[in-house]
């Protein structure tokens, strides 16, 4: 199990820090939470030994602990949505079946890969020398096909941006196996996705989740940072819920005019949308193709994904949030509303000394607000407003802290290290996530922080001198030696 403390320093700046790695014999709620007693901010992904209302982490540890507040990670919610939508809707859980299915067949061999990768350069130099594609720094980089997978947040997008992407090339290479494959079950399954990614179905649903999930994968980003706040997370969820809204609005035509385009580019057959719509299986319907698309399959997936952002983030609502969202610096304490913080014997002092000076005009978010308060040094004329401030941004958005640094194991403990105990694996840990704390080690003797400070900083332990040591003995190799 990985530990990340995230807290608010002196100067009033939010930092995260990676304390450590615990061994637990079970992931049971009890022995979890006998590894972490003594938290004051909780954040989870939504499995039910974390989030259980009975037995679950976040429940044992109410009982002995009021004040501790559990936060859903919004980033791992923003997946959930995605998923839910991909495996509710027919339509778009088959369309994801077969990208699947595209990353084994097309991706199966270096040959296709090198296929894949040898097209798309001709093709870019081709676009290039007519003038179709832009030239530049960080423009026209190599592509490769992505597999999307359920437990990596984004990974969806990036397997349908590398598609649209390579369309032409893997169209190509599906041709290929379907002649050329070494089995007949390879070449039934290129004739099988040629046929479905040929239909104006596909191509539909391709530009729509496209679009969908650019919205969502940008939230997703925004989410993943480490300044970020619960309000200006909690902001970012209600645009985003805006967002789908207008889409859903006008977004139909827009949809329509970039399928028209990739179908002429890729000879993907269009349909008269005034005729009658016929199934991918030749079955005839007495519904318009205008209406399966835009009413079917478009404002059946919109509603979906907005009625699956209202379920998973109805937390956004609360009073908690809404008590935090009253102190908001944005636009000179516009939206200040003293009923909703509860602590009326500072606010309104609070209120009127903040509002008249200028240093505190035009702050954006809540982590401006509490760096400038502890550099005016007002923290401790309002100690209560402060401690709440600090309650708001020390809540965790997302995980995904905790989550790179319980990756970085994979680069440490790998098949050549596989006996590494514990307490060493967490030395090599600490050093290389917190490279931050390393930066101004030297000597103990010289000018910058000796490997006992900086060990404290990290992580306090008697054992300083194997900091660098594990650090050194894990990543370079044995024949180059490092001056310490």
């Amino acid at each position: 199990m990985a530990i990340v403390l995230r807290y608010v320093d002196r100067l009033g700046i939010v930092k995260e820090r990676f304390i450590g790695i615990v061994h637990v014999l079970d992931t049971s709620s009890l022995t979890l939470k006998a590894a972490i007693d003594t938290v004051r901010g909780q954040g989870y992904d939504g499995a039910s030994k974390m989030s259980g209302a009975f037995n679950g982490l976040k429940s044992l540890i109410l009982n002995e602990n009021s004040s501790a507040h559990y936060i859903h990670c919004f980033a791992h919610q923003l997946q959930l949505v995605v998923e839910a939508v991909a495996k509710k809707h027919d339509d778009v859980d088959e369309s994801f079946e077969q990208l699947a299915l595209v990353v084994t067949v097309v991706c199966g061999s270096c040959k296709r890969k090198d296929m894949i990768r040898e097209m798309q350069k001709e093709r870019v130099a081709g676009e290039i020398g007519i003038g179709e594609t832009e030239t530049g720094k960080e423009l026209n980089q190599e592509i490769s096909h992505v597999r999307a997978v359920d437990t990596r947040w984004g990974s969806h997008f990036r397997t349908i941006v590398s598609l649209v992407n390579l369309f032409a090339e893997v169209v190509a290479v599906l041709k290929y196996v379907k002649e050329e494959g070494s089995t007949l079950s390879n070449r039934n399954q290129a004739k099988g996705i040629l046929s479905y990614f040929k239909t104006l179905d596909f191509v539909f649903l391709l530009h729509l989740m496209l679009e969908i999930l650019c919205l969502t994968d940008t939230l997703s980003k925004h989410l993943q940072k480490k300044d970020q706040n619960i309000l200006e997370a909690a902001s970012l969820v209600k645009g985003i819920k805006k967002a789908l809204l207008v889409f859903g609005k006008d977004g139909f035509s827009q949809i329509s005019k970039k399928v028209c385009a990739f179908c002429e580019k890729h000879s993907v057959e269009i349909m008269d949308m005034s005729g009658y719509y016929v199934t991918p299986r030749k079955r005839r319907t007495n519904k318009t193709n205008q209406h399966h698309f835009e009413v079917v399959i478009f404002n059946t997936i919109l509603d979906m994904q907005i009625q699956e952002f209202g379920d998973r983030f109805s937390e956004v609502g609360t009073e908690l949030m809404e008590n935090m969202a009253a102190l908001s610096p944005c636009a000179s304490f516009s939206i200040f509303d003293k009923t909703k913080a509860l602590l009326n014997g500072q606010l309104d002092i609070y209120y009127h000394s903040l509002l008249h000076d200028e240093r505190f005009f035009n702050l954006k978010e809540i982590a401006d607000l509490s760096r400038l308060l502890v550099e005016t040094g007002k923290h401790l004329s309002f100690p209560l407003v402060y401690r709440l401030l600090k309650l708001a941004l020390v809540l965790p958005v997302a995980t995904a802290t905790v989550e790179r640094c319980f990756s970085a194991m994979k680069f440490l403990k790998t098949d050549l290290r596989n006996r590494i105990g514990d307490d060493f694996m967490n030395d090599a840990l600490i050093c290389s996530v917190e490279k931050e704390a390393l930066e101004n080690v030297k000597t103990e003797n010289g000018n910058r922080q000796s490997l006992v400070s900086v060990r404290a900083l990290v992580r306090p332990t008697p054992s300083s001198a194997m900091l660098l040591v594990a650090a050194d003995a894990l990543v370079f190799p044995p024949d180059i030696k490092l001056p310490l």
